[in-house]
């Protein structure tokens, strides 16, 4: 009864202790929506960071780009070119040709034959094995190739270009293969080869080499 009176006579008491019970409750849920909100940011953020891995990815590990085929170099082993020069030559050459790959897998592609051509007329050819470029790397493949005049007909042409000191080539060819990403995407490229090049008779050197 007088716990009852004491609680009548101190209103203000009562109030109090209401007030600081709902500043408390206030003040957790507060709390709490702060940290929901934190977290849905969290989230968002890292979806982003995600979405923006996904991309990035994409545009460059998981796109397949053309590998290139070309020739590099070459050395000689015989080299028959009358002087003055009539109009034949036989020339045996070491060549060195490249398969340059630029994507995060292997380039895995089929044998093929490279075709050398003076004006348009076969002179040569060199037999590329099957074999594979690995990733981010250049292939170099060394053949061996004869080089004859036998397929060209008998005009000035020829006579005129030996004799100028300069025998302009050109060569062909076309690798088919595949690309593989991650050992378990695979994509079909192929390459074509087309070069232009110079056979500098007195110095014997390959010169100009220029490939698409």
């Amino acid at each position: 009864m007088a716990e009852k009176e004491q609680q009548q006579a101190d209103p203000l008491a009562n109030g109090y202790a209401r007030s600081d019970t709902e500043a408390a409750t206030a003040n957790s849920e507060e709390l709490r929506r702060q940290k929901r909100k934190k977290w849905l940011i969290y989230g968002i953020a890292f979806v982003v960071f995600q979405t923006a891995i996904i991309v990035v990815f994409s545009l460059t590990v998981m796109k397949v780009k053309t590998p290139k085929f070309r020739v590099r170099s070459a050395s000689y082993n015989t080299f028959e070119v009358p002087q003055p020069a009539n109009n034949s030559f036989a020339i045996n050459m070491d060549a060195q040709f490249g398969v340059k790959n630029t994507n995060f897998g292997p380039y895995k592609y089929d044998s093929a034959t490279v075709y050398f051509y003076y004006n348009d007329i076969q002179v040569g050819s060199a037999v590329i094995p099957k074999s594979k470029a690995n990733f981010l790397s250049t292939k170099k493949i060394n053949v061996e190739v004869d080089l004859s005049s036998a397929n060209v007909s008998s005009n000035g042409d020829l006579a005129t270009a030996l004799n100028s000191g300069i025998l302009p080539l050109t060569s062909k060819s076309r690798l088919n293969g595949k690309v593989e990403l991650m050992l378990i995407f695979k994509k079909k490229k192929s390459v074509d080869m087309s070069c232009t090049m110079d056979v500098h008779i007195s110095s014997r050197e390959l010169q100009n080499v220029k490939c698409k």
